[in-house]
């Protein structure tokens, strides 16, 4: 028996219990989801929010008022932000159907995308990046990136447990979280975590 939780006032296009909807995920007041929409187990789709026809893995929140539409994949892990926006397609027209234009964007484990957010089709954020409130992305985000600003760019490093990791005085260094005590090598470019 599937602890799959579905608000009475939710439209659920196709049958949920037939694999591609996952145990334990609960879809709330005024959600909309499409025929062909893949949902894995316990994740929390809030108020309000449409799901298209996508790949959403497990454990996935994806707060009130987010539209999760056609290109986009979630990988497990990963939270939307209340209203954070999607698009899937870079320059649309009401007069032109572009649907075979859509841009894939990949939302990798464990990100975190900030309330109103704006994530520009076309792009992947890395491994537990953390993409801050109002952001606007319209680039790569390498895993565990902290990006602010519109346009977003990078202003730190954040760790897997979502702490904001200490500024490197010197382009390489390892970098140890406050929080959780994980420890990291800094680069230029990117941040590797270390073993131990």
């Amino acid at each position: 028996m599937s602890d799959l939780y579905i608000h009475p006032t939710a439209i659920v296009d196709g049958h949920p219990y037939n694999g591609r909807i996952g145990d334990g995920t609960k879809i709330w007041h005024f959600v909309h989801v499409m025929p062909d929409a893949k949902i894995g187990r316990d994740c929390v789709i809030g108020q309000g929010c449409f799901i298209g026809d996508v790949k959403i893995g497990d454990n996935v929140h994806i707060q009130n008022n987010v539209s999760i539409y056609d290109g986009v994949t979630l990988e497990d892990d990963v939270l939307c932000g209340p209203s954070c926006v999607f698009t899937n397609v870079k320059n649309p027209r009401a007069a032109l159907n572009r649907k075979k234009e859509y841009a894939e964007t990949r939302v990798l484990r464990g990100a975190t995308i900030g309330a109103n957010a704006t994530i520009v089709c076309g792009v992947t954020i890395g491994r537990y990046a953390f993409v801050g409130a109002g952001a606007v992305v319209t680039r790569y985000v390498p895993p565990y990136a902290l990006f602010l600003g519109a346009p977003a760019s990078r202003v730190g490093w954040v760790c897997r447990c979502g702490e904001v990791l200490p500024v490197a005085a010197y382009q390489i260094a390892t970098l140890a979280c406050a929080r959780c005590g994980a420890r990291y090598r800094s680069g230029p470019s990117r941040l590797t975590p270390l073993e131990g």
